[in-house]
């Protein structure tokens, strides 16, 4: 009896019941990664119905990304001192009425609150359903193999928000992209009552409420001024208010953190080198990531006439390659370190946005899919060595922390990319759109030049077992 009940198909009752914990988890990220990208190839419809100018539809993309990586570590430590269920069950019902409020907004207003309101709800399920997941699993090759299916569908998620998005657009418009969240919500929302446990931490991290408003703050004024800059003047009055509001909110922020027993940010952190640079890198990647697709769709959408569909068709060789290359990183840092794939990911991203530096009208399709090809290599190489640099020497205690740190590193760059983009657009015809974008690919070249610094700080050897685990929050 004992025995029959211990295993099923070969694996233990424990391992076969943590599996759909896992697909429980994955199905939940796999939205917020796909919230973070898909409305990009909805902007020319959006712009079209609510007649927005680009500097209006880039808040309808970093409303959402800059709430989620304002609230990143303080949802982590809310599901460790409340419970991680109920606030995944809370993250998943926020979501769902942000995707409602999206899909009946009258008016940009509406459109960014409701998207603020997605990102809350997103902020709640991207650390608490790792926190779910890892906290079951112990050993190591079956948490390396989680691991492996959490990057995997996280880089497919990022990466085919386009290609998803235009079919639905095509088909029945734009708003279709924030319904169809309801009934995977749904479902997510049912399985979890019934196969996820309730789980807290041993020692719950205090709240730092001072140090969350701070960083909310700082996030959305450095955002602010890049997404109004180009509209305002960049020696306006307005603007210059801007970088003294980002001055002075970053000099109170680090002055509270150092002097909190519990900080939000430990920022004792930045004194190492490789911590440093993976924070780095993971900004430069999503800067990259989120400069290709705003860039890309505005110009195949209206440069090159495109359906939404086919605009998100031309992204597949990235999709694809962030999906399959996602667990081979894995698997290579592992067993060699973060350092060859870092490099991998770096040289990728370069080849990728050089490709497209002397973007036109008429360059040949098969340049764009081997451009996005290569970025989609960086993409899938870039999420496990990054983490794995972030956290590699650190106790547990300061691993999550820093692996906390590291993941609102990749939001804050998603958000950074699109303000950085639409910058580049703001007031140009469809006729000079594609010379305006050639900055905007040199920048993604860059991003990858700096992924290929931080991989020569990165530990060049495999972490210890210790340090693995856990290593993305």
């Amino acid at each position: 009896m004992g025995a029959t009940a211990a295993t099923i198909g070969g694996m233990t009752t424990e391992t076969a019941r943590r599996w759909p914990v896992l697909a429980i988890c994955v199905t939940s990220i796999f939205l917020v990664g796909l919230d973070t990208t898909v409305v990009n190839v909805a902007l020319p419809s959006i712009g079209g119905e609510l007649r927005l100018a680009i500097s209006d539809l880039q808040w309808a993309i970093d409303a959402y990304t800059l709430v989620l990586a304002s609230l990143l570590i303080t949802s982590g430590a809310l599901g460790d001192r409340l419970g991680r269920r109920r606030v995944f069950r809370i993250g998943l019902v926020l979501f769902a009425a942000g995707s409602v409020a999206c899909a009946l907004a009258p008016s940009i207003g509406a459109l960014v609150a409701a998207r603020a309101l997605q990102g809350v709800g997103a902020s709640m399920l991207t650390p608490v359903a790792l926190a779910i997941v890892i906290s079951g699993v112990t050993e190591p090759r079956e948490r390396a193999r989680v691991i492996g299916v959490w990057a995997a569908v996280f880089g497919l998620s990022m990466a085919a928000g386009p290609l998803l998005g235009g079919a639905l657009i095509t088909g029945l418009g734009w708003r279709t992209v924030f319904w169809m969240n309801l009934p995977i919500v749904a479902v997510v929302l049912a399985l979890t009552f019934r196969f996820v446990p309730e789980s807290r931490a041993p020692r719950a991290r205090r709240l730092d409420l001072p140090g969350q408003v701070l960083l909310t703050a700082l996030v959305a004024a450095t955002v602010a001024v890049l997404i109004e800059g180009p509209r305002l003047g960049w020696g306006s009055p307005l603007l210059l208010g801007g970088y003294a509001a980002i001055v002075a909110l970053l000099t109170v922020f680090v002055r509270v953190e150092t002097r909190r027993d519990e900080p939000l940010m430990d920022l004792g952190l930045f004194r190492r080198a490789p911590f440093t640079a993976a924070v780095g890198g993971a900004v430069a990647m999503f800067v990259a990531l989120n400069v290709t697709l705003l860039l890309g769709t505005l110009y195949l959408q209206q440069v090159r006439g495109l359906t939404a569909l086919a605009a998100g068709l031309v992204t597949l060789p990235m999709a694809l390659a962030a999906t399959v290359f996602a667990p081979l990183s894995g698997m290579l840092v592992g067993r060699a370190g973060p350092r060859l794939p870092l490099r991998i990911a770096g040289a990728a991203t370069m080849l990728g946005g050089a490709l497209l530096v002397g973007l036109g009208d008429r360059t040949p399709m098969p340049v764009l899919l081997v451009a996005y090809l290569f970025i989609g290599v960086g993409i899938g190489f870039a999420n496990a060595p990054i983490t794995n640099t972030a956290v590699s020497g650190l106790p547990p205690a300061r691993a999550g922390v820093a692996a906390g740190i590291a993941s609102t590193s990749r939001q804050v760059g998603a958000a950074l990319g699109v303000a950085l983009a639409g910058g580049l657009l703001a007031g140009i015809a469809p006729a000079g759109l594609a010379a305006a974008t050639r900055p905007g690919w040199a920048l993604v070249a860059a991003c990858g030049a700096a992924v290929l610094l931080a991989a020569q700080v990165s530990p060049a050897l495999r972490p210890a077992p210790a340090t693995v685990v856990g290593a993305t929050r």
